[in-house]
């Protein structure tokens, strides 16, 4: 449901989409048939007359698309993939309205590559101007304009988080009022306790609150029927923030299953097409690079090979996806008989066991570049969490909740935790923050950023934690 507070946003954002669907509309009719771009087959082309007469039903059916389409579902927490995916839809349909009715009218003006170039140059339109819209809001709401006010009920380490979550993220104007909860009149930081729970009515009508975030422990999930029972005569925004991050690995998902709501705590999207996609990507990249520093490798191969005795590739078990094992390849940076008498350890600073151009190596992140055969492969992906040992797995997946999550996907030559300086002897529990991040919030564009970031970080960047 929309708030009131929100109509006038709602009103702004669907003028401003029927001005780029206009805009739209005008610009493929000019690329088509007006610019000379784009050669003409017919003898002549249909006068700009008509495409003006045709942009009123246009115009009418992107009014009725764009609601059926719920692109004006507009909230202060809104996303920007689930509005583009509106958008899209929203389009999407707004295209198969204009050809339908066109071509039942027998209109004069029906022009098929028209129609083809309206829909791209309305959805960057739309987009574009949503999003500028939503950067000039987020500046305003950032310096106090456009506010509204929340209650958080709960005090505990939840309520705590989303306090400061609300707070870090000024661009939605949402301030706090206080927590709800016992012993009211006392501070939890900055922010004040203002009542207990059977204080909700009172309180929501004295500060004008018209948002309530449930931020309850599980084992007070109780209390949740309560705070919705005294506010159910109220047309507040009641958002509960679910408790299960202990439990998760992964993000939650909702799902409906014959009226009731299936919350998934453990469910990953590297199925189907994402995997395909993720696939072909490393397999192209992989090659590329692979011929691209081939004059590289090939020198570091004789510098290992001339710098001590022994082969040039070390090969090492790791595990990848599902926890299984592969040979990793890496360039030799240490002796041969480097773990003969220590058995399976973690590299330290200025090891000893290093060679003169190991150590270079390692510091610098050229020994992995062999890896690049693994992910050709298939045993690794380019950009992943990075693989461990057997023996440190097993070790792990024992102390350490939600390790194991980490092997849902395929290994990685580098990760989201690497280039945010987690590698190495660094903490372990931080690396696999960034890494369960990086699985639940994977997408292409992500991967490259990541791969970007890996060139500057080894090119320009001190490397932390790398011996």
């Amino acid at each position: 449901m929309i708030a009131r507070s929100s109509e006038p946003l709602r009103a702004w954002f669907q003028g401003w989409d029927l001005i780029a669907t206009a805009l739209a509309w005008l610009a493929a009719d000019f690329v088509r048939l007006r610019s000379g771009w784009v050669p003409i087959t017919a003898p002549d082309a249909p006068p700009f007359e008509q495409c003006l007469g045709q942009l009123p039903l246009v115009l009418l059916l992107g009014v009725v698309a764009f609601r059926v389409s719920q692109m004006y579902d507009v909230t202060r927490l809104s996303r920007f993939r689930e509005e583009l995916y509106h958008v899209l839809k929203g389009v999407a349909l707004l295209s198969l309205l204009a050809v339908a009715i066109t071509f039942a009218m027998q209109s004069p003006y029906r022009p098929r590559m028209v129609f083809a170039l309206f829909v791209p140059f309305a959805i960057i339109g739309i987009v574009l101007a949503r999003r500028l819209s939503w950067f000039a809001l987020g500046r305003l709401r950032a310096r106090g304009y456009n506010q509204s006010h929340a209650i958080i009920v709960g005090t505990g380490r939840l309520a705590r988080t989303t306090a400061r979550t609300l707070d870090s993220a000024a661009w939605m104007g949402i301030q706090t009022v206080g927590y709800v909860d016992d012993e009211p009149g006392r501070r939890i930081g900055e922010v004040p306790v203002v009542g207990s729970i059977a204080d909700l009515p009172r309180l929501v009508a004295e500060h004008h609150v018209e948002h309530v975030f449930i931020a309850l422990p599980m084992n007070r999930y109780a209390e949740v029927r309560q705070v919705f029972d005294l506010l159910s005569q109220t047309t507040l925004e009641i958002r509960l923030v679910a408790d299960a991050p202990a439990m998760s690995a992964l993000s939650l998902t909702t799902t409906n299953l014959h009226g009731m709501t299936v919350i998934g705590l453990r469910e990953n999207r590297h199925f189907g097409a994402n995997v395909a996609i993720k696939r072909a990507m490393d397999v192209v990249l992989s090659l590329v690079g692979l011929i691209v520093l081939s004059p590289l490798l090939v020198l570091i191969a004789i510098l290992v090979k001339l710098s001590s005795k022994g082969p040039v590739f070390y090969r090492q078990e790791r595990c990848s996806l599902d926890g299984q094992p592969f040979g990793m390849l890496k360039f030799r940076s240490m002796r041969t008989d480097a773990e003969a008498k220590t058995g399976a350890v973690w590299t330290s600073k200025n090891d000893p066991r290093c060679t003169r151009i190991g150590a270079f190596l390692r510091k610098t992140n050229l020994d992995e570049l062999p890896q690049l055969f693994n992910v050709l492969r298939g045993d690794m992906s380019l950009v992943g969490p990075r693989p461990e040992r057997p023996v440190f797995v097993d070790q792990f997946k024992k102390t350490i909740p939600n390790y194991m999550a980490r092997h849902s996907v395929k290994a990685g030559l580098t990760g989201w935790a690497q280039v945010n300086g987690w590698r190495g002897n660094s903490s372990l529990r931080r690396r696999i923050q960034f890494d369960l991040y990086y699985i639940t919030h994977w997408n292409p564009f992500f991967d490259l950023r990541i791969m970007f970031l890996t060139v500057l970080t080894m090119v320009f960047k001190r490397q932390t934690h790398a011996y």
